[in-house]
């Protein structure tokens, strides 16, 4: 007799079942079922820029290097991935715009190298077309307004792209929305890149211009302000593409009950981001003791100028046990999506991972191959078939389709 884990196998469980001649218990196939039959999508994935743009082919195998490649995708079950356009702060004017166009050429290289496995999405025509054709249909989103650099004809030329979001700002705020990061920094009266919080009149006009193009627009990283400046304006449904509960974990960067109720009376969707950090409200006192263990190569990196989040990724990749221990279980991912569920219901979340833009995620979610554990993990919530396919990608569409008229 062959025992089988029925909440958190993945596919590898389930194929190395096949091969032993083990009995495959039924509730693991019913999971394997439903996703397959799901139309999956992860609204947000850094690999562009922490990968692609390094010299890394994510079409070969980056098992142990990277959260995502093209075979991984497949195996997950993934439909549809919004691939993040992303710079930070170093990028400005002059720079940042380029920077995106480097990235979205990236994307349209390998979509057409690889006709066979991927097609570029910028429609909702094009979404169907790509799930019955058995492709990765890949979207892209813009993560940071820096990039349209103050110029509504760049905000056009994005979308012409393909760009089918813009988040307002990143950490970094621009002259027209503050950050989360920002505001957050002016209400504890420290050093902050702002004046004033919220949207500017260039600002209420971006998002009236992205409303006009059928262009998301996307709360994660932005202020409270900003937040609530861009529902006031905005009149198609909004989105955060990934963000996480205020409640569960307290970081600027999470959303407020107050917040997460706006997004469900606009008819928008929060997308779960899996970051430990934003879902574990123990993570940064955890995290601190493992940095304070390596304070000298913490020191030197910082000399060199590197942003925080490559040298977390540097320390994670180095000291990897240590790495480990800190990774909460996936039943937190699980209990921040209750959450929101239980306040606006089911219509109004999803999945946006942020793998590859992360250092750590939780347990049993090493990269884009182990989403089906999260169809699981639902089964095993007691959500129904039809609310799973809500979640796992049915309320994007719902979205993107609102936007798109």
């Amino acid at each position: 007799m062959c025992l089988f884990n029925h909440h958190m196998s993945s596919y590898r469980s389930f194929l190395l079942g096949i091969l032993v001649g083990c009995t495959i218990p039924s509730g693991l196939i019913a999971q394997k079922n439903l996703h397959e039959r799901s139309i999956v999508v992860d609204t947000h994935n850094d690999v562009l820029s922490s990968a692609t743009l390094k010299g890394l082919n994510i079409e070969e195998d980056l098992s142990g290097k990277t959260h995502s490649d093209l075979a991984r995708f497949r195996r997950g079950g993934i439909d549809i991935q919004i691939f993040s356009i992303f710079c930070d702060e170093r990028f400005g004017p002059g720079t940042a715009f380029n920077h995106a166009l480097r990235e979205i050429d990236s994307l349209d290289a390998i979509a057409a190298r690889n006709p066979d496995k991927m097609m570029l999405v910028n429609s909702l025509q094009d979404l169907h077309q790509a799930v019955r054709q058995k492709k990765l249909g890949a979207m892209k989103g813009v993560e940071g307004g820096h990039m349209i650099e103050d110029k509504m004809e760049y905000l056009d030329s994005l979308y012409k792209r393909g760009a089918r979001y813009l988040t307002l700002t990143w950490n970094n705020s621009t002259s027209w929305a503050s950050s989360a990061w920002d505001e957050s920094y002016l209400d504890n009266q420290q050093p902050s890149n702002i004046e004033k919080k919220g949207l500017n009149e260039f600002g209420k006009q971006v998002i009236r211009r992205m409303n006009e193009l059928g262009m998301m627009v996307d709360l994660s990283h932005v202020g409270e302000q900003s937040f609530y400046d861009a529902i006031a304006v905005s009149t198609k449904p909004v989105i955060a593409s990934h963000s996480c509960v205020h409640a569960i974990c307290p970081l600027p960067r999470n959303l407020k009950d107050d917040q997460i109720k706006a997004i469900g009376k606009n008819g928008g969707v929060i997308f779960l981001n899996f970051y430990a950090g934003f879902l574990d409200s123990t993570y940064n006192k955890n995290k601190a003791a493992f940095i304070n263990r390596h304070k000298d190569i913490i020191d030197s990196l910082v000399q060199q100028k590197l942003p925080d989040y490559e040298i977390d990724g540097y320390l994670t990749a180095r000291f990897p046990e240590e790495a480990e221990a800190l990774r909460p279980s996936m039943n937190l991912l699980l209990d921040h999506l209750d959450y929101i569920v239980r306040m606006i219901g089911v219509d109004h979340v999803g999945l946006g991972s942020d793998f590859d833009g992360i250092e750590l995620a939780p347990q049993d979610l090493d990269g884009v191959e182990d989403m089906p554990n999260i169809t699981s993990a639902l089964l095993v919530r007691g959500y129904s078939k039809k609310d799973i396919r809500k979640i796992l990608g049915g309320n994007f569409i719902r979205v993107f389709k609102a936007v798109s008229k």
